[in-house]
């Protein structure tokens, strides 16, 4: 098993987890479930630096982070696309402008535009280079949330 399949297989059974406890509770939500649920944004959240990104991370399970520039056309095309995700799943969504962030976007492993990196419990666990169509993204984010 790669790391990668453990950090799939620790999601789920934590997910597992939290439906079972659902279950037993009657179908409520633990109040850390509500907290989670009500924190997610709507909306993409502009990202400022490399500090916000980390809290942005350490604040929400699952945070699909999308390195773009104002210029590319591919990005211009996902931007639709990024805020629907944003709008319509439990995943936060975050946007780095790879103009005015050139160092975090390195760090992001961003070499072209769009670069989308996936972050399940504070770590990257997904990089895709590329526009990529709403289904491949939600099914990727349910993988995960």
């Amino acid at each position: 098993m790669t790391d990668l399949d453990e950090e799939r297989h620790r999601i789920r059974e934590r997910k597992k987890q939290e439906l079972q406890d659902r279950l037993e509770n009657g179908g409520e939500l633990a109040t850390s479930e509500v907290a989670d649920a009500s924190d997610t944004p709507a909306e993409p959240i502009g990202i400022t630096g490399q500090g916000h990104l980390e809290n942005v991370v350490d604040d929400h399970d699952v945070v699909l982070v999308d390195c773009y520039a104002d210029w590319c056309g591919p990005c211009q095309m996902l931007e639709p696309t990024i805020e629907a995700l944003a709008a319509e799943t439990d995943a936060a969504v975050a946007k780095v402008d790879v103009d005015a962030h050139q160092r975090l976007a390195q760090q992001l492993g961003a070499q072209g535009v769009p670069t989308l990196v996936l972050y399940a419990d504070g770590e990257p666990v997904e990089r895709m280079v590329g526009a990529q169509t709403k289904g491949q993204l939600e099914q990727l984010l349910e993988q995960y949330t």
